[in-house]
This record gives C-alpha cells, structure tokens and sequence, in this order.
C-alpha cells in the first residue's frame, strides 16, 4: 500500500513506528518536542503522530503549538494511558494508547489523512479552502467561530470522527 503520506513522528523511540514506514508512509522522525517543531517549521508534512510524554514539553503543548501556524494538519497523539489531564487533548485529532497496538495506530493515521472535514462551520457558512502555503506561513489562523477538532470528533452531526465510527475501528468491525 503506497501512500505517499509524510508524517511527522515526534517520539522518544521512532524504531516503534517503524510499520507506518512499512505501510508506505514517509516519516521524518524527532525524539524531542522542540525538534518536533523544527522539523514541522523546515519542511511540508501531511499528518503528526506525537507521543504525549517527551520531557520537558509534553505532546499537548507541541500540538497547541502546531495547529496555532497550521490548524488543518491533523495530529494523532499517542500515550501510555487515557488518563491525562484537562486541555491535553484540545490540540489533537486523535488519541491512542499504546495499549492499542501499532495496528490501530496506522488505522487511525489512515483515518485522520482520509477523512473529509465537515464542510460548514456551526454558523451555517462553507469553510474556507486555505492554501497550503498560506496555512504553513500562519497568515491564516483559524476563526473563532470554527469547532475545536475534538468537538468534531466527538459530535453526532455526521463529523468525521463520530464516536459510533472510533469504536468500530477500535474493535475491528472497519477494514480499510
């Protein structure tokens, strides 16, 4: 399966992530969240799996920090349990545990880069098609009207991430 995917994999052992490579995905790997965000600023990615627990800055400031230059790219966080605190997960698209295995890791990669974002915005009005480039320079910042990515998992109006479509890939019934 050949992807063409670039993802950014900032962990304290990339060699874990060694099946998203095998999978045909690109990686460009960082073991520290301020390389992380080196790499993210230097070169054009098109999806982040970030390990929560990294030392000095955990995963959630390194995603807040993400989606404030480039809010589209989609950021799978990846931990050792769920129990994290409040806000950690405000900047993410998509939690993992360990406990998951590497193989719900590469479905739910597959899902994030696959899916179709709704297409309006609570307020009725099309979301805008901000270029690329545009979004990676953070000349565009996304509005105060438009949903936190985790509302939009976890939200019944057709969104993406329904609870009802993660709950059919946690226990297999989704192949892809």
């Amino acid at each position: 399966m050949a992807t063409n995917s670039t993802l950014l994999c900032i962990h304290r052992d990339p060699a874990q992530l060694s099946l998203l490579q095998e999978s045909g995905y690109e990686l460009v790997t960082a073991t520290t969240g301020h390389e992380g965000l080196r790499l993210f600023m230097s070169q054009p990615v098109d999806a982040i799996v970030l390990e929560y627990h990294l030392g000095l800055l955990d995963g959630a400031v390194i995603a807040a920090e993400i989606k404030q230059v480039c809010p589209e790219v989609p950021i799978v966080m990846l931990t050792e349990h769920l129990e994290l605190p409040d806000g950690a997960l405000k900047s993410v698209d998509a939690l993992v545990t360990k406990s998951d295995g590497i193989h719900f890791l590469l479905a739910t990669v597959h899902f994030v880069l696959n899916a179709k974002p709704a297409q309006l915005r609570d307020d009725g009005k099309p979301r805008p098609r901000i270029p690329l480039h545009l979004r990676r320079l953070g000349e565009l910042r996304k509005g105060p009207s438009e949903p936190n990515p985790i509302q939009l998992a976890t939200n019944d109006k057709g969104a993406p991430f329904s609870p009802n479509l993660w709950r059919n890939i946690r226990n297999g019934t989704i192949q892809f």
